[in-house]
């Protein structure tokens, strides 16, 4: 008997003229388009100051010089072009959307599925018929079918198809067609019953959306805290050059005073060294000072405006100063507590914790047999031609019923075993992790609370030492012009008066960054500075509950 199946070639050549049509109709848009696309749904960070917060108006975040060419920048500014130019940031705010992509490849495996098939057969058969003539008989079948299946959480599978059959053949049998219209139903009994084990891979892909939400916040956090950090580091050493400017003048006019009465007599020639060797110290702080100052800028521009062109040569001049109120903290518990509910890292090992649940009861799951029940029910007609089918089919001349159960069970069972036993130590692991740092958070804000009281105490302190120190100068000074001092301990007088002025601004500025780094440290600064991050995603699974719950807190 010789065949050839044409049902063979025919859906695969339509297959690839279907393939290189849609590969030319497809994706026309440029990569660049693509990549505009994206950035246009990347989570929105907003920025609207609270009314209870002493925060200026944020500007706009470009960074445009002055006529002078030097870049006026407040703090506020600082911040809000950070987050606008900072391309760490615009990277992990792409995480979230990436996380949302394999969230919705999850929710997919539930999606209705379209399936359709057409086949042509043909076959010639030789047939013999008691002579030596050799005749040849050619049949032709053709096959289409349309198909209809969905998955439901329940561990349902519902298919729905309608199929259609023509035979022919050259001889005398009569053509024959048939139409058969049939539904079946699938339930799962055992292994990959019930929504909570076939919603887990969705839950768990939702779980990582929101994962990604936190990392964002605690990386913006982090890059707000490190650019207001850098920006008064960077007015501490500009203030820091003012006072050993200041110093240096007194200590070269010092100088000066000591030569002139040496050359009239009135000191001795040894009185000359101390009092040059005071301008060379001041010079050598200076250097230092404005290296550290230049340093300072270089970081604070890299923060706030990679990319920019001709950056690193901006000028800055700084517009917001340092002081504030210092006021004590005496609401901590409410700050751990906040903490508890607010810091980014702790909701996200929280969250990884839940995913390790869910990981359980998908490996608990997979422990039973595989026992399925299985129901099928159709209908079929037949006739000589096509449209004589349907209507033996409404005539329900002939039906068919299928109906039982399916059992597969690996013997020993070592795989899903070991995979339970896995996601058990790993939620194990997951929640002592989540202890472990919720002992490390409080240990953390008692830590900066109590930076923050001894930074607000060092201002009162430095002010004090600063107040007296010059008037121990002024004293020193005065017993030098009648000559009961010397230039020794006048040098001394005014290093110890440097040292009390350079004390007080570091203290001031230190109680600024001490202030920033407890709003980190509880979790509040970005509610502090006004800034919101929208979520991405469909479902939160209790996240929305979890941000108002914080708010609550926040405003309190």
């Amino acid at each position: 008997m010789k065949a050839f199946h044409l049902n063979i070639y025919v859906p695969v050549f339509l297959i690839v003229f279907i393939s290189f049509l849609t590969a030319g109709c497809a994706n026309k848009k440029s990569p660049e388009s693509w990549d505009t696309d994206i950035l246009k749904q990347l989570p929105e960070i907003s920025v609207t100051p609270p009314s209870s917060s002493h925060i200026e108006p944020i500007q706009a975040g470009d960074i445009v010089p002055n006529s002078e060419g030097v870049l006026d920048l407040s703090i506020e500014l600082a911040v809000i072009t950070a987050l606008q130019h900072n391309p760490d940031l615009v990277i992990q705010r792409l995480e979230p959307l990436k996380s949302g992509a394999f969230e919705m490849m999850e929710q997919a495996s539930f999606d209705p599925e379209v399936f359709a098939d057409i086949s042509y057969l043909q076959e010639k058969i030789p047939e013999t018929a008691g002579t030596d003539d050799h005749q040849t008989i050619t049949e032709k079948t053709e096959e289409k079918a349309v198909d209809l299946r969905k998955t439901f959480s329940t561990g349902t599978t519902i298919e729905t198809g309608l199929s259609h059959e023509r035979f022919r053949s050259d001889d005398e049998t009569p053509e024959e067609q048939k139409t058969r219209i049939g539904i079946s139903l699938t339930q799962s009994l055992l292994k990959g019953f019930g929504p909570s084990v076939n919603l887990a891979r969705v839950r768990q892909a939702n779980l990582d959306t929101v994962i990604s939400i936190q990392e964002l916040k605690g990386f913006t956090e982090t890059l707000i805290a490190d650019t207001e950090n850098a920006y008064w580091q960077y007015v501490l050493s500009k203030q820091k050059i003012t006072i050993f400017e200041q110093s240096l003048a007194i200590a070269k006019k010092q100088r000066d005073e000591v030569e002139q009465q040496i050359a009239v007599g009135i000191l001795p020639r040894t009185e000359a060294a101390a009092a040059r060797s005071e301008v060379a110290l001041r010079e050598q702080d200076l250097i230092d000072a404005e290296s550290l100052a230049e340093e300072h800028r270089l970081k604070l521009l890299h923060l706030i405006g990679p990319g920019y062109a001709g950056l690193f040569e901006l000028m800055v001049n700084l517009t917001s100063k340092p002081d504030i109120d210092t006021m004590p903290v005496s609401d901590l518990p409410d700050r751990i507590k906040l903490a508890e509910k607010s810091r980014s890292d702790l909701n996200e090992a929280r969250l990884q914790l839940e995913k390790n649940r869910l990981e359980t009861i998908m490996t608990r799951n997979g422990l039973l047999p595989k026992l399925d029940f299985f129901i099928s029910l159709g209908r079929t007609g037949y006739s000589d031609t096509f449209k004589d089918t349907f209507q033996h089919l409404e005539k329900n001349e002939t039906h068919d019923l299928a109906i039982g159960l399916t059992f597969t069970h690996s013997i020993g069972n070592r795989e899903n075993k070991g995979e339970n036993k896995a996601a058990q130590v790993s939620r194990l692991q997951a929640q002592k992790a989540v202890e472990n740092l919720q002992t490390l958070i409080k240990l953390n804000v008692r830590l900066a609370v109590n930076e923050v009281d001894r930074a607000r105490k060092q201002i009162t302190a430095t002010r004090t030492t600063r107040t007296f120190q010059e008037e121990t100068y002024a004293a020193e000074k005065d017993r030098f012009d009648v000559g009961s001092s010397t230039a020794l301990l006048v040098a001394q007088a005014q290093r110890d008066l440097m040292a009390a002025r350079l004390a007080e601004v570091e203290a001031i500025v230190n109680f600024r960054i001490a202030i920033v780094n407890l709003y980190l440290t509880e979790g509040s600064l970005l509610y502090m500075r006004g800034i919101k991050i929208d979520s991405v995603g469909s479902s939160d699974w209790g996240h929305s509950a979890m941000e108002t719950e914080q708010a609550q807190l926040l405003q309190n």
